[in-house]
């Protein structure tokens, strides 16, 4: 699915530095206002050229694949092969703001953060910050079940904590029903041990509802309860039930240049939900050591809409790749900006869920 559509096109090499200036004012241009950009404006920007001169580079830049003319009389956009030899060959990324260092560490290492609202709140942050809409796709969970807990944090509220092979601890907020005592949390906790330890969650969940009706003898019903709600809780985490999580869809329409393509935006709201193509595309971040981004054409997802996907792993202190966290939105994203930005927060995320 994420295979290329487009061709490869030209390198830097095949661009002589004329050709290369004018290419790099014509992206950042269209980048900064998201209008064509045309001769007489690089003419008057700094290039000392004739806008004639410009002009013909331009049209060869364009005969190359590198830049598209919308109207007849405007000036150039880049094409999706553009963007990538830009963003490949001549954007300088910078860093992450310091403000923003700190409202990303802030915002994920919040106190009683567990693990989905930790991820629900990545997404929040990468849309906030990032102007588009913020992604992420929930982790495969194919490492076995090291230990499971019921903890009382109240009379009617426990902390339900899973310990898995690969390291990860992740925890879920659960109501208690009325009379539960420290007994039926360590017979509840017993009883899923027993059944999850060393398998994974998809394995022994079947097994596990099978079992509690005729082990409802054994158990008292509080303990029962707990278990059926336990495992109803951690359901979620089993590979055919992987979640997409995406927030800040209101950015996507926010800009002005956006709502002249009304039809175009619609198509990108279409992509959204296409779920499992999503999670697919997300996926191939997995194999990544890095940063990834698709644009366009590149991908069949987005060969219509032209959105851009800039997307980087987050993993477990064993540097076991748990998932993937991004940004979505029109190919006139700020790479420069959200580049460094998902990268970060991608690393605080995996801080922030090996804590």
């Amino acid at each position: 699915m994420t295979s290329p559509l487009l061709s490869p096109g030209p390198s830097l090499a095949e661009l002589d530095e004329r050709a290369r200036e004018i290419f790099r004012r014509v992206v950042e241009g269209y980048l900064e206002t998201g209008e064509p950009v045309g001769s007489r404006t690089l003419s008057k920007g700094g290039v000392h050229l004739s806008p004639a001169s410009i002009r013909n580079t331009m049209q060869d830049l364009t005969q190359l694949g590198l830049l598209g003319a919308p109207h007849v009389s405007a000036g150039r956009v880049p094409t999706h092969a553009g963007l990538r030899l830009f963003v490949d060959g001549l954007m300088e990324v910078g860093d992450v703001a310091e403000d923003d260092r700190k409202a990303i560490e802030a915002r994920l290492s919040a106190k009683g953060r567990n693990f989905e609202e930790a991820l629900n709140e990545a997404s929040a942050i990468l849309s906030g910050l990032a102007g588009g809409a913020g992604i992420v796709v929930t982790p495969v969970r194919d490492a076995g079940v090291k230990h499971v807990e019921f903890v009382a944090l109240s009379a009617d509220q426990a902390l339900a904590v899973m310990v898995f092979e690969d390291g990860v601890v992740e925890n879920r907020i659960m109501r208690l029903a009325a009379g539960v005592t420290p007994s039926s949390l360590q017979e509840a906790s017993n009883f899923m041990n027993a059944r999850l330890r060393g398998h994974t969650l998809s394995e022994a969940g079947a097994e596990i509802r099978s079992e509690l009706d005729a082990a409802r003898r054994q158990l008292n019903q509080a303990a029962a309860r707990l278990v059926e709600d336990g495992m109803a809780a951690w359901s979620g985490g089993e590979g055919g039930d992987r979640a997409l999580i995406v927030r800040g869809r209101a950015n996507l329409l926010a800009d002005r240049d956006t709502l002249d393509d009304l039809e175009r935006v619609r198509m990108l709201f279409d992509d959204l939900e296409q779920k499992e193509q999503l999670i697919g595309l997300l996926d191939d971040v997995r194999e990544a050591q890095g940063v990834r981004i698709f644009i366009g054409a590149e991908t069949r997802l987005f060969s219509l809409s032209g959105s851009a996907v800039i997307a980087a792993p987050y993993m477990t202190g064993r540097q076991k790749v748990l998932g993937a966290i991004g940004v979505i939105g029109p190919a006139r994203l700020n790479y420069a900006r959200v580049i460094p930005l998902v990268d970060y927060t991608a690393r605080v995320l995996s801080q922030v869920t090996n804590a």
